[in-house]
């Protein structure tokens, strides 16, 4: 199954300390509307089956996503917008704005939840976002973005007050939160493997990682290629049949750490992001797990 995540946009209305997404500089780059529409019927025809809306805040560009929406539905595509909830001022406005996009098809709203993020959007938006996006039948989840300190226990604490559907997300070690301190996991009891679902930035630059990837700037590791240049399909294939990518979903990132040498103690220290970095960020690491892809590390067992 086909999955993509969709920058339209990477304009936002807000500035979280946290995001990955955004640099220090404000980042305003944006796909024309005709062109996002005609890239979405070539996904349709590669097969993808699913896309989200995320990069920048999606509900500045409202109108447009509201066309955007409307092209997946007529060709089949489930949809999800990822937003922080600014829009969502009332109980009213927000049951407003999402019927627009549930009326056109769309299928799931991602609510982005933090510490950082109600910095600057009240909590009680979410809320809103929550009760209307049930109001109408609207499938949703709280994205609760954490570190797994103690100061987001009272974040955790809104949401079971409220019974809202939420998913712990755990904070990303990069862009602005790449200088956070971190706290040690000591956590060594799964593979840590990833779907890597592919990230279209608005410069038509697709990467196999939706996260991070576009981040690996001494390797450009998880660069596919633009759209310019390529098809859809190829760059999908690019990213299907890479061998490294394909071990970091089977066997996952912790194995290959212990491969490429880290001990015990040090892989449980690291995030899976993070260890993905050190992994494949480094042009001497990447050039010996290039070389075993194929050979020793497929026959590898930790």
């Amino acid at each position: 199954m086909r999955k993509l995540a969709f920058g339209y946009s990477t304009r936002c209305n807000i500035r979280c300390g946290h995001c990955v997404a955004s640099e220090e500089l404000p980042d305003n780059r944006k796909m024309s509307l005709d062109g996002a529409k005609t890239i979405i019927m070539e996904m349709a025809r590669a097969g993808v089956s699913g896309i989200s809306f995320t990069a920048g805040e999606p509900f500045v560009y409202l109108d447009d996503m509201v066309e955007l929406i409307g092209v997946c539905r007529g060709q089949g595509i489930y949809t999800r917008i990822v937003t922080n909830s600014s829009w969502a001022k009332s109980r009213e406005r927000a049951e407003a704005l999402l019927s627009r996009l549930r009326q056109r098809g769309l299928c799931q709203v991602r609510l982005s939840y933090s510490r950082w993020h109600q910095e600057q959007v009240p909590r009680e938006n979410v809320l809103n976002a929550a009760r209307a996006a049930e109001a109408m039948g609207l499938d949703y989840f709280v994205s609760f973005v954490t570190d797994f300190s103690e100061a987001d226990d009272p974040f955790e604490a809104f949401l079971r007050e409220h019974n809202l559907k939420f998913f712990p997300e755990p904070l990303i070690y990069s862009g602005r939160a790449e200088t956070f301190a971190r706290n040690d996991l000591f956590t060594d009891f799964q593979a840590n493997r990833c779907a890597m679902n592919p990230y279209l930035s608005p410069d038509l630059d697709m990467f196999a990682c939706c996260d991070a990837g576009s981040k690996f700037t001494r390797t450009n590791f998880f660069y596919l290629g633009n759209l310019a240049t390529h098809s859809v399909s190829e760059l999908f294939e690019k990213s299907e049949t890479h061998p490294l990518y394909n071990h970091i979903r089977t066997m996952g990132i912790t194995a290959i750490a212990s491969f490429a040498g880290f001990k015990a103690r040090e892989i449980v220290k690291y995030r899976k992001c993070e260890l993905c970095k050190l992994l494949f960020d480094s042009p001497e690491s990447l050039a010996k797990l290039s070389k075993a892809a194929e050979g020793e590390l497929t026959r590898w067992t930790r």
